[in-house]
């Protein structure tokens, strides 16, 4: 067999491949359905847990949950799965408002460092940064070492 007829075929396999992943799901991006969907995916894993207000993200690709103890609860898609997490502030190595209703969130955790979250309106961006920051009903900033 000829060295072109062979690099055809293996294009050919891989892109067959790909697109079957693609049209059987395997693409598929998690998405919460509402804040009932946020609280019953983190009561799966922190069943003991206590919440106060579930604030979506635009998209609806993540759901930071107001904890009793003084925590936040997130809940954010990765690929076709959901990632859990309880953050407090001690957790946090930089946390901002980029905007009136961006929050950007840096952690300690290596598994997942965090990210740059929208919010629908200014109210849960803010609530998000208060809590994290300590500064409950403020917006604040803390950089941590």
């Amino acid at each position: 067999m000829s060295l072109p007829v062979l690099v055809a075929m293996v294009v050919v396999g891989i892109a067959a491949v790909v697109a079957a992943v693609h049209l059987s799901g395997g693409s598929a991006k998690a998405r919460l359905s509402g804040t009932d969907h946020a609280l019953d995916r983190f009561a799966a894993d922190f069943p003991d847990s206590t919440t106060r207000a579930v604030f979506l993200t635009e998209g609806s690709e993540a759901a930071f949950l107001l904890l009793d103890n003084d925590a936040v609860g997130i809940v954010r898609g990765i690929g076709d799965k959901f990632l859990t997490r309880i953050v407090a502030g001690a957790d946090v190595v930089a946390l901002s408002a980029l905007d009136d209703t961006t929050v950007s969130l840096r952690l300690r955790d290596f598994t997942w460092k965090g990210g740059d979250f929208r919010f629908a309106d200014t109210e849960a961006a803010g609530a998000v940064v208060a809590t994290l920051s300590g500064h409950v009903g403020a917006y604040g900033t803390r950089e941590n070492g």
